[in-house]
């Protein structure tokens, strides 16, 4: 067990330390991820600053490895808040690659285009500022990758609009899906039932193969069939 009187690494919100993995075990491999870029350290630093939600580089080495490993090339990412995780994608697809950002937000999607611009990946993102899942139902091409990271709330809505439009063989992948480690406690909130119902959902759909990995603060990773 920890020493409370030790000092402890300053906690980021991309890193979620104490949520799912021992707090030593955490610190470990983020010190073994490899350094990141100008503009993704940058972005990293603009998250831990202004208090911005990303999925931080070892869910995104992650999300990289299954975009090349199943050959994607049509991506829609449902919260990409500053876009970090979308230049992860970006970079995944390759020349001819597609991925389409949503934000509520004007000010962050502009965020996000000058940090694609620096990352040199602006000619593979579609930047749509509004509702993600109004603009995935209107979505008629059905997608590779559909990553899903909006507001916890949301969860189940999401499951029922993003499963017509992954296409066969393709990945439905979901950030936050451990939430903490709040799952366990007794008197949830919303969004804690919201992730519930959630993960009852995928893992019963007989259209879907799911796996949660326990990493930062648990990623669903489920294969359409």
């Amino acid at each position: 067990m920890t020493n409370k009187t030790e000092k402890q690494p300053a906690k980021r919100d991309w890193q979620m330390l104490g949520g799912i993995t021992v707090p030593e075990v955490e610190e470990y491999m983020y010190a073994m991820l490899p350094a990141r870029d100008e503009v993704l350290t940058e972005m990293e630093a603009d998250a831990t600053k202004n208090d911005v939600a990303i999925v931080g580089p070892a869910v995104a080495r992650v999300l990289y490895q299954l975009a090349t490993i199943s050959g994607a090339k049509r991506v829609f990412e449902m919260g990409s808040a500053i876009g970090y995780s979308t230049i992860w994608w970006a970079r995944a697809v390759g020349d001819g690659g597609r991925v389409i950002y949503t934000d509520g937000d004007p000010k962050r999607a502009d965020k996000a285009r000058r940090y694609f611009d620096r990352a040199g990946v602006s000619e593979r993102i579609t930047v749509r500022v509004g509702d993600a899942l109004e603009i995935l139902s209107e979505e008629k091409q059905p997608y590779d990758i559909i990553f899903n990271d909006v507001d916890k709330v949301d969860y189940p809505r999401v499951f029922r609009v993003a499963l017509p439009r992954v296409r066969s063989g393709g990945l439905f992948i979901t950030d936050n899906v451990l939430w903490s480690g709040k799952l366990r406690k007794p008197n949830p909130d919303a969004p804690t039932k919201a992730i519930l119902e959630f993960n009852k959902l995928i893992y019963e759909s007989k259209d879907l193969f799911t796996t949660i990995l326990p990493i930062r603060d648990g990623v669903a990773v489920c294969v359409k069939k």
